[in-house]
């Protein structure tokens, strides 16, 4: 398990519990069961205390655990005879962006996420997640097939932002993401949107501009990274938690202001520390989110997810 830094104090009450039963296991003379389970209870109580009202920073920091199942993991355990599809016919194929046919509870789909990777290697291939025009193009294309085979989209949101470099710039890395968030608005099929981890700017709004948009009790979702924008505002990224108080990027401040419409409560201790039982949650949303779109005609469907955008933000302003 790795902790995070608020996380510490649970760190050594969890270590000092590992460290009576590794010596009970070298030693079976020693009875220090009772001893491990009194930390056990302890480790438990400082969990729900440190977890029952997290920062939005806090938040930031437990989005981007290493340890939380990423878009790859999720695919695995909850659809079925999934098909990868490559490239964008263009230029190349972008590894931040995965995505294919499957099976969802029986029922065809086309699922599209970014895929931060689990390990060194794995997050250099996909570029921590962030996406060339080429991987947006990419998703393009595969909402086109959804669309002329009558497929409903799932997309699965999970990165701090575009790729910013040169040659994603010189390849038209604005153009791509306006045009994936334009093919969001005009698919007449069901399209649906879970941020599972970050959602950064533009580079999560060309995958989530969905009929139904739902986040987990603790991921984020903003039009920038607080360490971006404490750079722009103050010129130092050590404000990022001040920056991530004002941003409201949380899943709570999102469905007050009506940016999304669900969350998906996460595991005592976030995703990371139940995977199973997290990426069962984000399943049973799906298929409730599926379920209310089902049998609904192209024109409303387009329409509903139009109406959703322009209408975004005015549940809070009145509130």
């Amino acid at each position: 398990m790795q902790y995070l830094e608020f996380e510490k104090p649970l760190a050594e009450i969890e270590g000092k519990a590992e460290e009576l039963r590794a010596m009970a296991r070298s030693n079976s003379e020693m009875d220090v069961a009772k001893e491990a389970e009194a930390l056990d209870r302890k480790a438990e109580a400082l969990l729900k205390d440190l977890y029952k009202d997290l920062t939005p920073w806090r938040k930031c920091q437990v989005a981007r655990h290493p340890d939380r199942p990423h878009c790859r993991d999720y695919i695995d355990a909850l659809f079925t005879e999934y098909t990868p599809l490559a490239g964008d016919r263009n230029f190349a194929d972008d590894h931040a962006v995965m995505g294919g046919l499957a099976r969802f509870n029986d029922r065809a789909v086309m699922v599209i996420g970014q895929e931060k990777g689990h390990d060194t290697k794995s997050r250099i291939e996909r570029n921590f997640g962030m996406a060339r025009p080429e991987g947006y193009r990419k998703a393009i294309r595969l909402m086109e097939m959804a669309n002329r085979f009558g497929l409903p989209v799932i997309t699965l949101v999970d990165t701090p932002g575009a790729y910013p470099g040169k040659g994603a710039e010189e390849r038209g890395q604005a153009e791509a993401i306006a045009r994936s968030t334009q093919k969001c608005l005009e698919i007449g099929v069901p399209l649906i949107s879970m941020v599972i981890g970050e959602g950064g700017s533009g580079g999560a709004v060309a995958l989530a501009t969905a009929n139904r948009v739902a986040m987990l009790e603790h991921s984020v979702y903003s039009v920038i990274t607080p360490e971006g924008c404490a750079s722009i505002l103050w010129k130092d990224a050590e404000r990022a938690r001040d920056a991530a108080e004002a941003l409201r990027l949380t899943a709570q401040d999102l469905l007050r202001l009506g940016v999304v419409d669900r969350i998906v409560k996460e595991p005592l201790g976030g995703a990371q520390r139940g995977r199973e039982a997290a990426i069962e949650a984000v399943g049973k949303a799906i298929e409730a989110m599926l379920k209310e779109l089902s049998g609904k005609k192209s024109d409303w469907l387009v329409k509903d997810r139009r109406q959703k955008f322009l209408d975004m933000g005015a549940k809070g302003l009145a509130a």
